[in-house]
């Protein structure tokens, strides 16, 4: 198989980022333990919100589709994480490019949390949320491939995201290791509709918001 022309978040598969460049998946669940272990008290507001935020949606959460998990689950989330700082912000549906040896990357992103106000200058973390028409690939593809055109854009060697599918989180690290070479970590995953499962969740958007993005 040769190496792509060209890459699209929406469509990109694995089989592709591999003959671009050098990516493994390690098994390691250590390297989220100080992200999963960040300090951050949830006041009585914040518990009973994410409570409610349960109790409304969990009867068609796992089969909902793509637009009811983003308008209904998602987005009452991060609306509550409020990823607004005075020059960062999250961004919906955004462009974002790059070239990774000699090929080129590019697409919209779902979610991103950048430096920028009008427009989004250094991302700092991405949301993949599940595709359900068949021309998508799985989640974790596309936000792989959003994660390396960071990556490059930045000039940084580590990148964090999430993606979801249903119910269910998974939060991810991708390195840069030396000269297009790569590795990623997947974390265990969360059911956001357990309710301390969602808070760990919550917990790791505002280490985010509070502790990652500089």
């Amino acid at each position: 198989m040769g190496k792509p022309e060209k890459i699209i978040f929406q469509t990109a598969k694995y089989d592709d980022l591999v003959q671009v460049v050098d990516l493994k998946q390690l098994p390691e669940q250590e390297i989220f333990k100080e992200w999963f272990n960040f300090q951050y008290s949830l006041s009585d507001e914040e518990e009973n919100y994410l409570q409610n935020l349960i109790k409304d949606n969990f009867d068609f959460l796992s089969y909902c589709s793509e637009e009811d998990l983003k308008m209904e689950f998602i987005a009452f989330l991060l609306g509550k994480v409020r990823f607004r700082l005075k020059d960062k912000r999250g961004f919906y549906e955004q462009p974002l490019k790059a070239t990774i040896n000699n090929v080129e990357f590019g697409g919209k992103t779902d979610f991103m949390f950048a430096m920028g106000v009008e427009v989004p200058q250094k991302p700092y973390f991405f949301i993949q949320e599940f595709k359900r028409e068949g021309k998508s690939s799985h989640p974790k593809n596309q936000l792989l491939s959003e994660m390396l055109v960071a990556i490059e854009l930045n000039k940084v060697n580590l990148m964090r995201g999430a993606y979801i599918v249903g119910a269910i989180w998974r939060f991810m690290i991708l390195e840069k290791i030396a000269e297009n070479s790569y590795q990623f970590f997947i974390s265990d995953a969360c059911d956001s509709l357990n309710f301390n499962s969602l808070k760990q969740i919550y917990i790791c958007l505002q280490a985010i918001k509070l502790k990652y993005c500089v």
